[in-house]
């Protein structure tokens, strides 16, 4: 061992670490951190900005292991180079509660920049954080003063290229010229089945070529010059993101697993662990050997890091006192905080029975908070003229080669990479991937939009987002049945009871134009994701002299129109459009003795996130007769009507026909509330 280079005892060390830990474990991937070692390590140890001693340092290089099962190779990166997170984590791998899970959590683990394991994923993030770094440099950067200016690295596996979120993903970084993305492909020609000769022949280096990326290929996974090069070219090709092709062996070392699908996901076993140490001449004892000379070695991350801050720290000092006003927004936005009167130009909107669609009141609420909101970005799946979610006059984010002859080279305009309109084109997996990674990147609150039915496109994505608590915000127009002449294929049903049922996800359905405005103001405040369900047809703008203030909304539920003294014979609570047909029906009930009190129920979370006094006084206890209305799917309903109520809701796909037609047809009439909600009640109180 003291003959051999500081480099391979680097390398080895990370792969032995790495091996220990799953054979401890007894569950994990070996065979990914044994080949890949050699790369993950010249980048780490040559290349990569970072400060292990505050992994939040702002402008450090992001990192993302797309193939999250390879984890301990992130945590033997981690703990060599000085992050918090020590020897006795590393020997914890995948046990209850320990730093070191199957697969890398953000917000769990100092260091790691995103949650990935489902494959691609993580791919996508890469984009986004490269998207948001282009962004607020382009945004913030003055001549002298280059404040955000670092790259994103990713390594993907032959697993994260199969999936199609990476297609789209690469796609949409080709056009826009990504130049600071540098993603690795681990090209190691085995997945957890297979060989990729089964199902994996293309050749991927002009499938990226094609899509506008730069393609090196180096041969030997284990020629560190050579890697080291590669590095350094891509670093160098600004035009273009790069994807860096590393041969590799899958369990490298490894006498009788090295590449076969048995190295990908499942330990080594005792003995091959002892083969495999004899075989690259490293001690079979004692496990989790790290030599000193190599701990010095990596934990000179420290000082370099430290370093970089501190020159960091001096040129922002400047830069804020040459440009006072953009410091202070950027450290505004970078804390993540609101600038104060962001609200200030919200709209109220004035009663009126004809209305507009909620989509429409969405359109208008963002570009009343645009200008005092500079870090709200985003765009929608090639569907603006649609989803209603342009920002008018702050331009589109395109490569700056892109942007008019005339406005080359502006610095701090809304063109190039500074403009906060982010066209994803028919690409709603990838987007909400991006938007993932725009918000981990930081500085940013971005928002995805697309019609409500293609939510299942990007769900992963957004399920991704809930269990990281990004603050991501997605627009889900066209919400229901009632979008009509499209038909079933575009009709959401079920769509509404998925997303209820992602833990820390806020759904909200908003009943008019106003409680639309006040969910805006939910979503920017939350510091979770949020999903915007919104109409494309249009609702009456309630005249809230007359029914309760849309602010009710920020709890959830609240009583829309109560009863005039005593108690309601039952109550009707709604969501999104069908809360005008609520309203409607207790007029009619009235008129036929039956005293109806309305809930609007924009947010099922928020609602029952309010403490129980406050969830009984909108649905009282001893009031058990409820009827529920939603054009969607009735699942989860149950939890608020109870055994006593009833729901009218969507139990089948929708029909191609105008909204009025369609709705009239499923029963979502004033009669038909009616004659529901006198069933209810065994028909006594009806008054022909």
């Amino acid at each position: 061992m003291k003959d051999a280079s500081i480099d391979l005892l680097s390398i080895n060390t990370i792969r032995f670490l790495s091996i220990d830990a799953v054979q401890k474990a007894n569950s994990g991937h070996p065979g990914m951190p044994m080949g890949a070692a050699p790369m993950a390590y010249i980048l780490w140890d040559r290349f990569l900005n970072h400060n292990p001693a505050n992994p939040d340092w702002f402008n450090r290089d992001r990192f993302v292991l797309s193939a999250g099962h390879a984890s301990m190779l992130l945590y033997s990166l981690l703990h060599l180079t000085g992050y918090d997170l020590s020897l006795d984590e590393i020997k914890r791998f995948r046990q209850w509660q320990s730093k070191t899970p199957g697969h890398p959590e953000r917000g769990h683990t100092p260091g790691v920049e995103i949650t990935t394991g489902p494959l691609g994923q993580g791919f996508g993030n890469g984009v986004g954080m490269a998207m948001a770094e282009a962004h607020l440099a382009a945004r913030y950067n003055r001549p002298g003063f280059d404040i955000i200016n670092h790259f994103t690295y990713v390594i993907a596996s032959d697993g994260d290229l199969m999936e199609g979120i990476a297609a789209e993903a690469a796609s949409l970084a080709g056009h826009l010229q990504l130049g600071k993305l540098i993603c690795f492909y681990d090209d190691n020609r085995i997945t957890l089945a297979a060989t990729t000769d089964l199902t994996f022949t293309e050749d991927r280096g002009k499938r990226f070529a094609a899509y506008g990326w730069h393609v090196q290929t180096v041969t030997d996974g284990n020629d560190l010059e050579a890697i080291y090069d590669a590095i350094d070219t891509a670093r160098s090709t600004t035009d273009k993101p790069s994807l860096i092709i590393v041969q590799t062996h899958i369990g490298f070392g490894s006498p009788h697993k090295q590449d076969t699908f048995e190295a990908h996901g499942s330990p080594l076993g005792e003995d091959e662990v002892r083969c495999t140490k004899e075989n690259l001449g490293w001690p079979t004892a004692p496990d989790f050997l790290i030599p000193e000379e190599v701990l010095r070695h990596f934990r000179q991350a420290l000082p370099r890091g430290k370093e970089a801050e501190e020159t960091w720290d001096e040129m922002h000092s400047a830069y804020a006192r040459e440009y006072p006003e953009l410091a202070q927004e950027l450290c505004q936005a970078i804390d993540g905080g609101l600038p104060e009167g962001w609200y200030a130009d919200i709209p109220v909107f004035p009663a009126d029975p004809k209305g507009m669609a909620s989509r429409a009141a969405s359109g208008k609420v963002m570009n009343a908070i645009a200008p005092r909101l500079p870090s709200l970005v985003g765009g929608s799946a090639d569907l603006d003229p649609s989803t209603l979610t342009a920002l008018k006059g702050m331009g589109d984010f395109e490569s700056p080669d892109m942007q008019p002859a005339d406005r080359q080279g502006t610095v701090g305009g809304v063109w190039g990479y500074a403009g906060r309109n982010f066209h994803f084109g028919v690409r709603e997996h990838a987007m909400a991937a991006a938007i993932n990674g725009i918000a981990a990147h930081g500085g940013l609150i971005p928002f995805g939009a697309t019609f409500f039915t293609f939510s299942d496109y990007l769900r992963p994505s957004l399920r991704l987002a809930a269990l990281m608590g990004l603050h991501v915000i997605h627009v889900f127009t066209h919400d229901s049945i009632a979008l009509g002449e499209d038909g079933p294929t575009h009709q959401p049903v079920e769509q509404l009871a998925a997303l209820r049922a992602i833990p820390h996800l806020l759904v909200i359905r908003p009943g008019d134009a106003n409680e639309t405005a006040v969910a805006w103001q939910v979503a920017l405040e939350n510091s979770g994701p949020v999903a915007l369900i919104l109409s494309r047809q249009n609702m009456p703008t309630l005249d809230r002299s007359r029914y309760a203030p849309a602010g009710g909304l920020k709890r959830g539920a609240y009583i829309v129109s109560a009863v005039a003294g005593g108690e309601p014979d039952l109550t009707l609570v709604a969501t999104g459009s069908e809360l005008h047909l609520a309203l409607a029906a207790q007029d009619e009930l009235s008129r036929r003795n039956v005293r109806a009190s309305v809930v609007s129920m924009p947010c099922w979370k928020l609602f029952d996130g309010q403490p129980q006094a406050y969830r009984d006084s909108v649905l009282p206890p001893q009031v058990t007769k409820r009827l529920a209305i939603e054009a969607g799917s009735p699942l989860g309903w149950h939890k608020y009507v109870g055994t006593a109520g009833d729901i009218l809701a969507v139990e089948h796909f929708g029909a191609s026909a105008p909204g009025e037609i369609v709705l009239r047809e499923y029963g979502f009439t004033v009669e038909n509330v009616c004659q529901r909600a006198l069933a209810l009640l065994g028909s006594m109180k009806e008054n022909l």
